[in-house]
């Protein structure tokens, strides 16, 4: 079914595809065609050859290359190069340009050449008014929508490729390999990006130093998407860099401060941390919180020892924020056997399936004394799987995690 429009310009009918969507012209619906032609005889010979094609089609015409501008929302467009605003190759390039789709030049003209450069430029086919058929017509057509079609999709992998390799090189940024040389200390780490799969400002790091003090970090800067996962990525790569410069550790969190001031890009962004130092003896450690979610001393359910959240005092202000007050340690005098969870705040404001309900602090501190009872070989994994199983799903926030612990699993 073909619509005529050759006395003027008029817009296509809304055209119900199945289910009472738009047709797609892949999938049987009609192409919406767009004839930019003046010549009114040539425009009612190309509506017959479409006729005799049996193409089923929305046809629009424009007379002129300024019309055609205003009516680029189709599938393709059958282009005349003579125009009484624009003769040759340079109405190709000002449709391309403009975010035309599938482009069919179909001219009066017989040289191969003007065909080779047009299709060069971009168009999809080069017909000659004198030597088209409907059947030619018709099939460049629908073959011009498909490439069409096709290029599109191929951009959109390459650029899901190129953001997968951005993503992996972020990865290797906010996610590195702990460096640590006692080989009875147990360090482990996880990640989980948010729902969409982009690497938030969530990041962890743990570091040994020369006289056997293991720092480990666990941060998370406010907002979500690339520009703060890049800044996470700085603050984790300052760190490491301080504590490899030997640092003392009550200056790693003020010069982290003055890294984070000049390099966000809004005065509003803060990052909150949370900063452990163990004794090289591993019988204590140091906490520093930085507006952070306090750690878990993680007990042994079996030996009715549940987990507990560690004091809330000497929390200190998040980095960045303008008010008053330093970050000061908190001694943790742990024994001979301990593991420590530090954590971002994804698995506390991750939401229980159906509900509007949070997991928070006590149903988190149930949910790792329940996996912990299972004796799991890496709790990590085992309580970020639990916390996606009771979500329902892959959580909103990204969430980074870090266990360390002395002397096996507490007794």
């Amino acid at each position: 079914m073909t619509e005529s429009t050759t006395p003027g310009v008029m817009m296509p009918p809304a055209w119900p595809g199945r289910a009472g969507r738009p047709a797609d012209p892949l999938d049987g619906g009609p192409i919406s065609l767009l004839l930019v032609e003046d010549d009114d005889g040539d425009a009612v010979l190309v509506e017959e050859h479409l006729s005799d094609a049996g193409l089923d089609v929305r046809l629009v015409r424009a007379r002129t290359l300024d019309e055609a501008l205003a009516r680029l929302d189709v599938d393709c467009v059958l282009l005349d190069l003579g125009l009484p605003d624009s003769v040759g190759l340079g109405a190709l390039q000002t449709l391309l340009t403009a975010g035309a789709p599938a482009v069919v030049v179909l001219t009066g003209r017989t040289d191969t050449e003007t065909g080779l450069q047009a299709v060069a430029a971009g168009a999809q086919d080069y017909l000659v008014k004198g030597e088209v058929d409907g059947e030619l017509l018709g099939r460049s057509v629908r073959y011009a929508v498909q490439r069409r079609r096709l290029q599109a999709v191929d951009r959109e992998l390459y650029r899901s490729m190129v953001r997968a390799e951005e993503t992996v090189r972020l990865e290797s940024a906010l996610l590195p390999r702990p460096s640590v040389q006692d080989a009875h200390l147990e360090v482990r780490v996880g990640y989980r990006a948010g729902r969409d799969g982009v690497l938030g400002g969530d990041f962890y790091d743990v570091m040994e130093r020369p006289d056997g003090t293991v720092l480990a970090i666990v941060g998370d800067v406010c907002g979500h998407g690339p520009d703060e996962a890049a800044l996470g990525a700085v603050l984790r790569t300052a760190w490491r860099t301080l504590v490899l410069a030997g640092t003392a550790t009550p200056d790693l969190l003020p010069l982290l401060e003055r890294v984070l001031e000049s390099e966000r890009a809004r005065d509003e962004v803060f990052t909150t941390m949370s900063m452990v130092e163990i004794a090289p003896d591993r019988s204590a450690v140091d906490l520093y919180l930085a507006g952070h979610p306090v750690p878990f001393l993680l007990g042994d359910p079996g030996a009715g020892r549940p987990s507990e959240l560690l004091p809330r005092d000497l929390r200190g202000r998040a980095l960045g924020i303008p008010v008053a007050g330093t970050w000061r340690p908190h001694r943790l005098e742990l024994g001979d056997r301990w593991r420590l969870m530090m954590y971002t705040d994804g698995v506390l404001e991750a939401t229980i399936s159906g509900t509007h309900e949070r997991i928070g602090k006590a149903g988190l501190l149930e949910l790792v004394d329940g996996v912990l009872a299972g004796s799991p070989a890496d709790p990590v994994d085992e309580v970020l799987r639990e916390v996606r199983r009771r979500h329902g799903g892959e959580l909103v926030d990204d969430t980074a995690v870090v266990v360390l612990g002395w002397g096996g699993a507490p007794a």
